[in-house]
């Protein structure tokens, strides 16, 4: 079977713990020990936080590893070093190689996918590894790395089903990224952060409270990016980078304190946040004619809130919207953010995951269904020169990947 084929049947294998995961990286020589790491867990705005991390390290002089997920066109993109993808050849030797070992543990896709990761930096020579969460904290794949900077970016209403179910039971999962002595940074509010701290304290985790601690000022939406300042205590650092939407200060903010609080000067904090990129979250992509797409992977109703927010802020409006979520999502929620934003077009992506548009037409009062995504897309843009495709990261990937000719992959991870 192809090395690729065989990783994604490994997606019907998902169940917490960390035991499969350590056995697993033990028998590859425990590779997660040969540098430091940063965890980067949260509801929301981890991708973002992550990658602005990665680009302020190598701003310092470091060559950094940066694992991600999930992928939007190409599995490679979640394996990077020094910005560049792991290649296609490598990839697939290393599935072969750790093949026989997951299959003897019962590795997952996902603890499989982070094991080659976590092997291809140390073979790598990285001086420093970023990781994001995949899901939740305490139980993750990348919690069998031991952090030397932890940051949860915000606590919010998403996989309540396998992390609550309340709002408190999400945050003590994510908290399972705390380690005694090792500082972390979060921009979470309200019963989330309360939580955080009181883990923070049986845990001996120096926490860092954006709002109480460190704190963002003057956020200002710009014709190609954000603008805002970092404030910490009396110093005051303006920041500038070409990420858009208002909620990204808040992310950008804690990269740039975990940036300085493992060394990296200034400059290098500023450098990296001016020039750090997400595919998917708010991409504009113009398609000559007058017409632009903006992605966003917008799957809960914070994201989606947020996601109102930016459009607002940044002049997208008026724009179609092509809508399509997952079975497992707060549909109500994320219509009340989005519904009237403009029309809508209720599309699915390829997996077993996607939710039935028709079904989400009771929400979307004179919404049209499509159920090619491409096909969804083409109709947003008959009614509107600007599309806003959200719902799923999934639905995000599967359109650049039909934008790119490519087919879509059946996968939910």
């Amino acid at each position: 079977m192809d090395p690729l084929a065989w990783l994604y049947a490994r997606q019907t294998l998902f169940s917490p713990g960390l035991e499969r995961v350590r056995a697993l990286l033990a028998r590859l020589g425990d590779p997660q020990r040969a540098y430091p790491v940063a965890l980067v867990g949260g509801t929301n705005g981890k991708g973002s936080a992550a990658r602005a991390l990665a680009a302020i390290l190598e701003e310092a002089g470091l060559k950094v590893g940066l694992y991600t997920s999930p992928h939007l066109v190409d599995f490679r993109e979640r394996i990077a070093v020094q910005g560049a993808w792991i290649p296609q050849a490598r990839l697939l030797a290393l599935l072969e190689e750790v093949r026989p070992h997951a299959e003897e543990v019962g590795a997952s896709f996902f603890e499989v996918a982070t094991a080659i990761a976590l092997l291809h930096f140390a073979r790598e020579g990285v001086g420093f590894a970023v990781l994001e969460v995949g899901l939740g904290g305490r139980l993750d794949a990348t919690n069998a790395a031991e952090p030397v900077l932890s940051i949860v970016t915000n606590i919010g209403h998403d996989h309540l089903e396998v992390l609550g179910p309340t709002l408190k039971d999400v945050a003590r999962e994510k908290a399972g990224v705390f380690r005694r002595g090792v500082p972390a940074l979060t921009a979470a509010r309200g019963e989330g952060l309360l939580v955080l701290k009181e883990e923070a304290r049986a845990r001996g985790t120096p926490l860092h409270v954006l709002g109480e601690d460190f704190f963002v000022e003057g956020v200002r939406p710009l014709p190609e990016g954000l603008a805002f300042t970092l404030a910490l205590g009396e110093g005051r650092l303006p920041l500038r980078t070409p990420l858009l939407g208002p909620h990204q200060g808040e992310n950008l903010a804690l990269a740039a304190l975990g940036g300085l609080l493992l060394g990296a000067d200034r400059e290098a904090v500023a450098r990296g946040v001016a020039r750090v990129e997400n595919p998917g979250r708010l991409q504009r992509l113009f398609l000559g004619e007058g017409r632009e797409v903006v992605l966003d992977g917008a799957h809960n109703p914070e994201g989606a809130w947020a996601l109102r927010a930016a459009l607002l802020a940044h002049g997208l409006l008026p724009s179609a919207l092509v809508l399509g979520f997952s079975r497992d999502k707060d549909h109500p929620a994320m219509a009340e953010a989005l519904g009237d934003l403009g029309p809508v077009v209720l599309t699915r992506y390829s997996s077993p995951r996607g939710q039935d548009p028709k079904a989400l037409l009771p929400l979307f009062p004179g919404a049209t269904v499509e159920e090619e995504p491409l096909k969804a897309l083409e109709k947003a843009l008959a009614l509107a020169p600007r599309a806003v495709v959200a719902g799923s990261l999934y639905l995000v990937g599967e359109v650049l990947r039909g934008l790119k000719g490519l087919p879509p992959e059946a996968r939910w991870q």
